[in-house]
């Protein structure tokens, strides 16, 4: 786990509700394209070049799929909705089935994979549906599990389609869930939960979830080592595990319970010791010497602590 911001293990140690985005969190970030072979070749190329310029894991499904290598020269994205591009004088766009304005057309893959995620392409009036399969991590449910016993409570907020985050929730026994969300209405639901007093954490895409992440009290985003500069959350972790989010929580609480135990430790040090010396009952030597005694306290509480996690982790 890396830190971007210097405060993020004291809010982190304050969490009490997690935030899990689906596409590219829970699941891992290269989900595969499943009806490739039912779009044309021609749009199927533009598609996957049109992706090449957009950072979410089913853009970027679709640009393997098509084994794309060039983008287009003109790609903007908009982060939580697509991106809009251009090629002779005809619009193109790939994302959300409502940005791309085929609703009805992917009503009709979803009908026929209702667990597959979806993404649009619009080549002018034209539109193409792709269906899109994710693996969950291998470690997410026993991930969510440790946190729901911690009393932390979950939830996913996800702007795929509904069956497939049911079908995800289910998998990781995840009772609150919403899906089609877009980002202002992801920030909508953490505002209502910070303002029932809960201390937010926002795990998501640390690009396409910008928003949602900075609306949270803290944040934590898996990244590749290819976007990790890019990242905007307050914590990054690389690889394909989920556990990096428990950790990061346990590590925080646990140095909080340390900083809380050396304050108590140092404040009865010194209301003995202090008073000893006023009364000149200490010969300059012990002074000295006591001088130093509260650090070395709270230094050897601190390493006492570290050896105690390490000799956890051998175990």
């Amino acid at each position: 786990m890396l830190l971007n911001v210097g405060d993020a293990i004291e809010r982190l140690a304050e969490v009490d509700t997690v935030l899990f985005d689906k596409t590219g969190t829970l699941t891992l970030p290269d989900p595969e394209v499943v009806n490739a072979a039912e779009v044309p070749a021609a749009r199927m190329e533009l598609a996957g070049r049109l992706a090449l310029a957009s950072s979410h894991p089913l853009a970027a499904a679709v640009a393997r799929a098509a084994k794309a290598k060039t983008p287009l020269a003109h790609g903007t994205e908009f982060p939580g909705r697509g991106v809009l591009g251009e090629l002779d004088g005809v619009e193109l766009k790939l994302g959300s089935p409502a940005f791309c304005a085929a609703e009805s057309e992917a009503q009709a893959v979803a009908a026929a994979d209702p667990e597959a995620s979806v993404i649009a392409f619009a080549y002018g009036s034209e539109h193409h549906v792709f269906a899109v399969r994710q693996k969950l991590r291998a470690d997410a449910a026993g991930v969510i599990a440790g946190l729901r016993r911690q009393g932390i409570a979950i939830e996913i907020l996800s702007g795929d389609r509904a069956p497939a985050v049911e079908h995800v929730a289910r998998q990781l026994g995840v009772t609150a869930w919403r899906a089609g969300l877009n980002p202002a209405e992801k920030i909508a639901r953490i505002a209502a939960l910070k303002a029932q007093g809960r201390n937010v954490l926002m795990v998501g895409d640390g690009l396409n979830d910008a928003p949602a992440l900075a609306a949270a009290n803290v944040s934590m985003s898996p990244v590749s080592a290819t976007h990790l500069s890019q990242a905007t959350a307050d914590a990054v972790f690389l690889g394909e595990k989920l556990d990096p989010v428990a950790g990061a929580l346990a590590i925080a609480r646990k140095a909080r319970r340390v900083m809380r135990q050396n304050l108590l430790l140092a404040a009865i040090y010194n209301a003995i010791a202090v008073p000893i010396a006023m009364a000149g009952l200490a010969t300059p030597l012990i002074a000295a010497i006591a001088m130093s005694g509260s650090s070395i306290l709270v230094t050897a509480n601190a390493l006492r602590a570290k050896h105690r996690e390490r000799a956890g982790w051998r175990s």
